[in-house]
């Protein structure tokens, strides 16, 4: 089995070009910086921030995903505007994309303090996609497969909206905006940049002056795959640790007739804890299993994230805002 996913991807990413789909990197901890999902995020903890994310999914299976991602984002013209670096990397089986954005949000003011904003995001940047031919081993004489490394950069772009105050906080995003009409034909094995949609939205509950709870959840969809559903839920024990997980299904959100009749549900568990030695530093650490087919053939998935505050006396870092 442990030949599986690459047999698995090696035949998907040959087959994947009549339907010109490709999936994008997939984090469990996202709700704890979400400029991965939105631009419009850029700015929202109003210090200079750094964040980083390492996942290793389905360990023990040869050619399962490993995606790192990096990003730095701070605020502007008297918090009025977010900017954001945002590097990200995502391998599997034998393809391996690598991309670079730019962000922007204008944050708009909803009151007088400035603890209610509705921002507007852009991100801009480019995205390499490349596949290595020599990893590709499906053990079927009938496929063909690319000779040596096919690999391309196109440009693209992200937008997105995000609303936040001190108790809640909802976003609307989308990737692929451009790279998605880039033609790539002549690479006949690398898989065509399709949009995927983000809706998250979230709360902060107050239980006492010790504990805190926050649901939330995000609806991921790119029209060529089955809907993904998220829900989560965490506890805040006194502003140290976020303690948690969350619930992976996939759902039917509306008719989707072209796609495979027989497909199941990837549903899968997270367990995350989240913990806070100083104000200035964040340590998170989250572990997938499998609850569906790939349950019991591999060792789960686990993603490590590490996020560093430049604090400054005169900036707010509200902790219960830690989305």
């Amino acid at each position: 089995m442990k030949k599986l996913v690459l047999l698995l991807a090696g035949s998907f990413l040959l087959m994947v070009r009549p339907a010109s789909a490709q999936q994008d990197a997939q984090y469990s901890q996202y709700m704890f910086n979400g400029i991965y999902i939105n631009p419009a995020y850029a700015g929202y903890k109003e210090v200079l921030n750094l964040h980083s994310f390492y996942r290793s999914q389905w360990t023990g299976i040869q050619g399962a995903p490993k995606s790192m991602s990096l990003a730095v984002d701070a605020i502007a013209n008297n918090g009025n505007v977010g900017l954001a670096l945002q590097v990200a990397s995502d391998k599997l089986g034998a393809q391996n994309n690598l991309s670079v954005y730019g962000n922007y949000a204008y944050r708009i003011r909803m009151n007088d303090e400035g603890t209610s904003r509705l921002a507007l995001g852009l991100g801009v940047g480019m995205v390499n996609l490349a596949i290595d031919g020599s990893l590709l081993n499906p053990n079927d004489p009938e496929l063909t497969q690319p000779v040596g490394t096919q690999s391309t950069i196109v440009p693209d772009a992200r937008a997105g909206v995000y609303f936040s105050n001190d108790k809640f906080y909802a976003g609307l995003s989308a990737d692929n905006l451009i790279a998605q009409y880039v033609n790539i034909d002549k690479y006949a094995f690398i898989p065509q940049p399709k949009p995927h949609y983000y809706l998250t939205a979230g709360a902060l509950f107050p239980l006492n002056d010790e504990f805190q709870i926050k649901p939330s959840f995000l609806l991921k969809d790119d029209r060529g795959g089955p809907t993904s559903l998220d829900l989560n839920a965490f506890l805040m024990i006194k502003d140290i640790i976020w303690i948690g997980g969350s619930y992976r299904t996939g759902i039917k959100l509306y008719d989707k007739r072209y796609l495979q009749k027989d497909l199941t549900p990837r549903n899968s568990v997270v367990a995350a804890v989240q913990i806070f030695p100083s104000d200035k530093i964040r340590i998170g650490y989250g572990y997938d299993f499998s609850v569906g087919p790939l349950q019991g053939y591999s060792g789960g998935t686990h993603e490590i994230s590490i996020a560093f505050s430049f604090l400054k006396s005169n900036i707010r870092m509200a902790t219960p805002r830690v989305f």
